[in-house]
């Protein structure tokens, strides 16, 4: 009885031990949970789910796996669960399975995504938006499984899908999406499911290989090339009924037996075999070619050549410690590649685990300018730029000769005309080459490619160019709205007035442009010269970030005076002394464009009193007074606001204007106070 009551108590304490350790859930996955069920309307299908005060793991929430004390999957589908994904599912590091799919769930999916996924299934639910992916795809290295069918994305695919290495299963069918389809070239999908879209454009010759391919009902031209004759027949079978009939499952997929080849047409089922044949051979020669034109280049360098020269500083990539070692004098930025990348000091990078894998199409390198000059004498090529070419009569016409009627204003690095190409209105920006600093024609075509390769839904976008007779014209969209700057301090009647949700709106769309530029980008991309005057804004006050990427090529020495910047007060204040630009003196000037949206006050007012001419040193003070607080608040957003709300967005302005860089926070520290503010706005009632 002795024995029998001691092993009794033993197995209780192990018990009681396991259950401890089970309900000890990692504190960000907890948080990250908490989030999804206030987002998803805390819906009573959840059983054990909370807002606060119970453990996912511990206290075995629905659909929840753990693993020790992470949560490594989510189980939630046909649940009939609505509202959104929130903004706190990158903190779900663990998590490898996701399957939300066949509910009610919409909105535009979060930048946060769980970065360490493997099978993410969103299928069936009514999720939204233009070009709706965002670029933290770029970074789930690990998917092999993505099911985003039956929903409403429309726009084109991202390039960042092209970063996919692993994906073996994508599911697109049934939304609107545009476009070709060559991002998905070089992926090693087994199931591709694309039907019902309005894809247009070639079939990659690529898309043989898939075993389970399916791409009715859009609008792709026959055969897997574009030969020199297009023909002008579409697919046009569809597919019938609406129910998600994707194929293998996710879990279906990791009991597969090797899948057997079969011949591909846009339904998935026959294939012209000649076409193939006569590919095939043509794959072939040009393989042998190169080969024996790669030898024969080879044998042909110096010794010193092939192996390289061990007296130069060379750019070193250590696969042991994952890190990338620069020279400690940094160069000009060269946007060629935008994959992500951590900068930790002046000479050490940390790259992601994916850069170690020869990805599909993107590498992310750092070259300094003798070497970039070398190797461009040496192919003797033209950087790849994505943006029409204009000749400079056709900008002529389109500006009326660049008339002042057609002028629009003089900015930081030249004058903007308004022209019309096509019946299209667009925005022309003539830089100023009139300056000894200016760069040479090799440097500009270098600008022209980085800065055609920027691309954020928050971003303008260069559409054309024109270096002719000494020239450089870059061509953006056209904005009639005009921008921020003047929408907040013009005096004209007319001017539209922006509400207090309109203002968070701008706010975290112009905190997402520079996201990107400084963590997505690589190498980071500092503005340099980020106002209210560089964010233009559409019909429907969507903001979009001006000018980006240029600083860096204009001023190679990494200064600007303080008149590129606007004037010397809005400038950071270590900029003031060292002249030097970082990614903490974006972060002020962001903070800058916070007060003018929160007070409709211009940054430098000459006809303000003296000790409120700079709205910096005026409203600093104040802004942890609650009383003063909302004295200093526009009128125009008067009562659209709670007093929490305004706090909030009051913190976050006293930290990115900290005299200290050290102190101010990140731009993904600030995008995801912004989004916190928002939604917590939303709870409260008061986001229109």
């Amino acid at each position: 009885m002795t024995c029998n009551a001691e092993g009794f108590l033993f197995v209780i304490l192990l018990n009681t031990m396991f259950v401890s350790i089970d309900a000890a859930t990692n504190q960000p996955d907890v948080s990250a949970l908490q989030n999804l069920f206030t987002s998803m309307n805390s819906g009573k299908e959840l059983k054990g789910w909370s807002e606060n005060g119970t453990d996912p793991c511990g206290d075995l929430w629905i659909g929840v796996i753990c693993l020790d004390n992470d949560v490594t999957e989510i189980h939630l589908s046909g649940l009939h669960l609505t509202g959104n994904l929130g903004y706190r599912l990158d903190q779900l590091t663990s998590l490898i399975f996701l399957d939300l799919s066949d509910n009610h769930l919409s909105g535009e999916l979060p930048y946060q995504l769980p970065p360490n996924v493997q099978q993410l299934n969103l299928g069936g639910n009514n999720f939204s938006g233009s070009g709706g992916f965002p670029y933290s795809f770029m970074s789930m290295i690990h998917l092999t499984f993505l099911d985003l069918s039956f929903n409403n994305f429309t726009g084109k695919l991202p390039q960042s899908f092209s970063n996919l290495s692993d994906l073996s299963t994508m599911y697109l069918q049934n939304n609107a999406l545009s476009g070709d389809l060559n991002v998905l070239s070089s992926l090693p999908l087994q199931n591709l499911n694309l039907e019902n879209n309005h894809f247009t454009g070639w079939i990659p010759a690529t898309f043989d290989s898939i075993p389970n391919l399916k791409l009715a009902g859009n609008n792709l031209e026959t055969g897997t090339a574009s030969p020199p004759q297009p023909s002008s027949t579409p697919f046009g079978e569809d597919s019938n009924g609406t129910a998600r009939n994707n194929g293998p499952s996710a879990q279906d997929l990791d009991q597969q037996s090797t899948p057997s080849s079969s011949p591909i047409s846009q339904s998935g089922s026959t294939s012209n075999l000649s076409t193939g044949a006569v590919a095939g051979i043509a794959i072939a020669s040009v393989f042998a070619i190169s080969v024996i034109a790669f030898i024969i280049i080879i044998f042909c360098l110096k010794p010193q050549e092939r192996f390289g020269n061990k007296g130069k500083q060379q750019t070193v990539v250590s696969l042991a410690t994952q890190s990338l070692t620069v020279p400690p004098k940094r160069e000009p930025l060269l946007i060629s590649d935008t994959l992500p990348c951590t900068q930790v000091s002046n000479q050490e990078v940390r790259l992601p685990e994916a850069s170690l894998k020869p990805p599909p199409t993107d590498i992310c390198r750092r070259q300094n300018s003798k070497d970039r000059e070398k190797e461009a004498s040496s192919r003797n090529m033209v950087p790849p730029i994505a943006a029409t070419k204009y000749s400079i009569a056709e900008l002529q016409v389109a500006t009326g000769s660049f008339n002042e009627q057609h002028l629009l204003g003089k900015g930081t690095y030249g004058t903007v005309y308004k022209a019309t190409l096509h019946n299209q209105a667009l925005a022309v920006k003539k830089l100023d080459t009139s300056g000894p600093e200016f760069p040479d024609k090799k440097r500009i075509m270098e600008l022209i490619s980085s800065i055609s390769c920027l691309c954020h839904p928050n971003l303008t976008q260069l559409v054309g160019y024109c270096t002719e007779h000494g020239q450089c014209l870059l061509i953006y969209n056209f904005f009639e709205m005009g921008n921020l700057y003047d929408i907040l301090h013009s005096s004209l009647a007319k001017r539209p007035k922006l509400t207090w949700n309109a203002r968070m709106n701008i706010a975290l769309g112009a905190a997402r442009a520079l996201e990107y530029l400084h963590e997505v980008c690589c190498p980071p991309v500092i503005h340099r010269s980020f106002k209210s005057a560089k964010i233009l804004l559409d019909e429907e006050l969507n903001p979009y970030l001006s000018d980006s990427g240029i600083a860096s090529y204009l001023h190679s020495s990494g200064e600007v005076s303080a008149h590129s910047s606007g004037s010397i007060t809005f400038c950071a204040p270590e900029h003031a002394i060292s002249g030097i630009f970082t990614s903490k003196t974006d972060v002020y000037c962001f903070g800058v464009v916070m007060l003018e949206l929160l007070t409709g006050r211009k940054p430098f007012d000459r006809n303000k009193p003296r000790n409120e001419k700079s709205l910096v040193r005026w409203a600093i003070p104040q802004l942890h007074d609650i009383d003063a607080l909302a004295r200093m608040v526009d009128r125009d957003i008067q009562g659209q606001y709670t007093a929490k709300s305004l706090s909030r967005f009051a913190d976050i302005i006293s930290l990115s204007v900290q005299p200290e860089p050290e102190f101010r926070p990140s731009m993904s520290e600030v995008v995801q106070s912004l989004q916190e503010l928002m939604q917590k706005a939303h709870f409260d009632g008061r986001l229109e």
